[in-house]
């Protein structure tokens, strides 16, 4: 390994939560305008929370709120990933062009999808409650 590599390498887990962290922010704020029409966007004015689009408004929010202080990552993000590929599947595949996320805008859905399914498999990264939870266990 080279001095370049070891020295990234060392960053590694800080940018693992920088991206645990920004995709729960994104994800957060995505529920809240399903949720409480904060920031407003018109196409979640019927919004009720008892739907689909409700449901998926309380994962989003909830799950993204864990993802940004790293609480159950492995398995919130388990579950967020597949939300996002179930609305890729459903919101956007189903227009046409299921092969080909840019002309069905499905990009983010995909994105997360698969970042979520990252973070399901490497866990919070640095500055998490989990990493805080693991070590206290280990004493």
């Amino acid at each position: 390994m080279s001095s370049l590599d070891s020295k990234a390498a060392r960053y590694a887990p800080h940018a693992q939560a920088l991206l645990r962290i920004v995709c729960g922010y994104l994800f957060m704020v995505h529920g809240s305008m399903k949720l409480f029409h904060v920031p407003h966007a018109a196409m979640f004015d019927g919004v009720t929370l008892m739907s689909l689009m409700g449901l998926a408004g309380v994962l989003e929010f909830v799950g993204g709120a864990l993802l940004i202080v790293g609480l159950f990552t492995r398995i919130v993000a388990f579950l967020l990933s597949g939300e996002m590929a179930i609305a890729y599947f459903t919101a956007h595949a189903s227009h046409g062009n299921a092969l080909f996320p840019q002309l069905n805008e499905g990009e983010p859905a995909v994105l997360f999808c698969f970042a979520f399914l990252f973070l399901a498999a490497a866990g919070a990264g640095a500055w998490s409650i989990d990493a805080k939870r693991t070590r206290w266990w280990r004493r």
